[in-house]
């Protein structure tokens, strides 16, 4: 942007003050354009603080998955039990994974970068994730959401725990 100049029959004091408003308007441009920066920074930051979430939910959910099917599979001849609360605490963990990383990319695309390329690769990443996640459901229960009670990925989770630990241990 070019800088705005005085004719050249102006006196020295209009120059100075013109010279003064410019100074403060490109300062206050200059402060203006910091903020969206920082903005933008502290969301991106957010974002990635998602992301860490979702990754620390899968590395976790992947260990309890496995410690409630070893508990699941502690009586004798109970393989088949301690297959199916793997699928299900599994299934729940990646559920509830996927909704935080929905909320990721959600946050990543409004408020850090909201263009329209990122906006349209945001709705496919959304629609393939509630493919999967819709996938997931039918596999963990067997049946569409539809023909039965509408459950989270935590609710799944607490699902295994329960049939692995048995109605009366919680």
């Amino acid at each position: 942007m070019a800088a705005w100049t005085s004719p050249p029959w102006a006196s020295a004091r209009a120059q100075q003050q013109n010279g003064g408003a410019i100074t403060a308007l490109t300062t206050l441009a200059a402060s203006d354009a910091a903020a969206a920066s920082s903005f933008n920074t502290a969301m991106d930051h957010v974002a990635q603080g998602f992301e860490a979430l979702g990754a620390l939910i899968l590395v976790v959910g992947v260990l309890s998955s496995f410690v409630l099917a070893v508990l699941a599979w502690r009586p004798p001849g109970s393989s088949r039990r301690a297959y199916t609360v793997l699928r299900q605490a599994f299934g729940g963990t990646l559920l509830l994974a996927l909704e935080i990383l929905v909320a990721a990319d959600l946050i990543r695309t409004v408020a850090v970068s909201p263009t329209l390329d990122n906006v349209l690769v945001l709705g496919l990443i959304v629609l393939i994730r509630t493919f999967l996640s819709f996938s997931l459901e039918v596999e963990i229960n067997g049946a569409p959401p539809w023909r039965r009670a509408v459950a989270s990925g935590a609710a799944t989770i607490k699902q295994a725990a329960q049939t692995a630990l048995g109605p009366d241990r919680r």
